[in-house]
């Protein structure tokens, strides 16, 4: 019966989190806003990235924006990184679009803080776009539109940083599906004015933000975090929006061998733990629940107990996960996760419980 009674609570706790939580993102719809001319600077830091930024940067250089500037950071590659930047910075410098490149020398320092920092620095503007090397927008008005969202109160944009399809790749698919997940949570967070993460891929802030937080100061000896670790910081109720028009997507190459993601991913969750106690109680207790769903569930059912409720309350769970979910991929173009999700998400589970566990015994020191 205690079997029972915790898989009631279970039910009322993933309710709580995907119809009262999540649904602050998933029934939302794009607001079409003012376009406007602020004096943005696009900053991207790139190691050892030639063969993406040959690819990417024309797309940010063919922005419609009216006048910005790029300002590209060498991050001590090894690579002909520093030739593609000057070679693109010949060629596309305009009275429209100016470009600035920065590097830095025999870096010994792993992550890219550093790079950001320095890229920041030298933008000349108030307005800071951000991307990576390894993401193209997926239109012409990405500026355009993540600038739109920036006014007197809202100064810091998180964004929706897609990962490209590939077919007939269930990795690929569970890397997609884990980043429409990470993307509900945080966006639906953001909307309640508890803000904890944005990516790195897709963001825009005020430079004056980070010039008041002085910058990554406050964890410049954590590897990763220039993204989650930042907002987490930064961000309240009143200066914090969401972006979510499809023009503003980026979308990135993502990895095709498992052990890779994995070694990704177990690098991005080592920033977790320093997260506000706020956001580690809310962020733990929704995946100990997700867990719990599914073991107390087939416990239940493979010993019988209750079964006609324990049935109903799992329909009433599916159909709530299944609203939020496909709501959700809809809104952010990922239609095609939804039939097959609760694969993707049980796989995404265990896979998570690998992670911890694997950095609990063994914590990457790898970036």
């Amino acid at each position: 019966m205690l079997i029972f009674i915790t898989f009631c609570i279970i039910i009322i706790i993933q309710t709580f989190f995907y119809l009262f939580l999540f649904g602050k993102f998933s029934f939302l719809k794009p607001i079409k806003r003012k376009h406007q001319t602020l004096p943005v600077s696009v900053i991207i830091c790139a190691k050892n990235e030639a063969n993406n930024l040959q690819k990417n940067l024309p797309f940010i250089a063919n922005q419609s924006y009216p006048k910005f500037e790029i300002v590209l950071v060498n991050d001590a590659s090894t690579d002909d990184t520093l030739k593609i930047m000057e070679d693109f910075q010949l060629k596309y410098s305009s009275s429209k679009l100016s470009i600035q490149i920065q590097s830095i020398q025999n870096k010994e320092a792993k992550g890219k803080k550093s790079a950001l920092s320095l890229g920041i620095d030298t933008a000349n503007n108030n307005y800071l776009v951000l991307t990576d090397a390894d993401c193209k927008p997926i239109s012409s008005n990405w500026i355009t539109e993540i600038t739109s969202h920036i006014n007197g109160e809202k100064e810091i944009i998180l964004g929706y940083g897609a990962y490209q399809k590939i077919e007939n790749s269930f990795l690929n698919k569970l890397i997609r599906f884990e980043t429409l997940i990470t993307a509900i949570q945080y966006f639906s967070y953001a909307k309640i004015g508890k803000a904890y993460m944005g990516v790195g891929r897709n963001m825009a802030y005020k430079k004056a933000v980070y010039t008041k937080n002085k910058g990554f100061q406050k964890h410049m000896h954590i590897t990763s975090g220039d993204d989650d670790l930042f907002i987490n910081e930064v961000s309240n109720k009143q200066n914090t929006e969401i972006c979510f028009s499809k023009s503003s997507f980026t979308v990135s190459k993502p990895e095709t061998h498992f052990k890779k993601w994995i070694s990704q991913k177990r690098r991005h969750i080592t920033t977790a733990n320093h997260y506000k106690n706020f956001h580690k109680l809310l962020l733990g207790l929704f995946y100990i629940s997700q867990i719990l769903f599914w073991v107390l569930a087939v416990l239940l059912l493979v010993l019988q107990i209750n079964t006609t409720i324990t049935l109903v309350l799992i329909t009433f769970r599916f159909i709530i996960w299944y609203l939020i979910i496909g709501k959700s991929a809809k809104l952010l173009q990922e239609k095609d996760l939804i039939i097959f999700a609760p694969l993707y998400e049980i796989s995404l589970i265990f896979i998570q419980l690998y992670i911890f566990t694997k950095n609990i015994l063994s914590p990457p020191k790898q970036w």
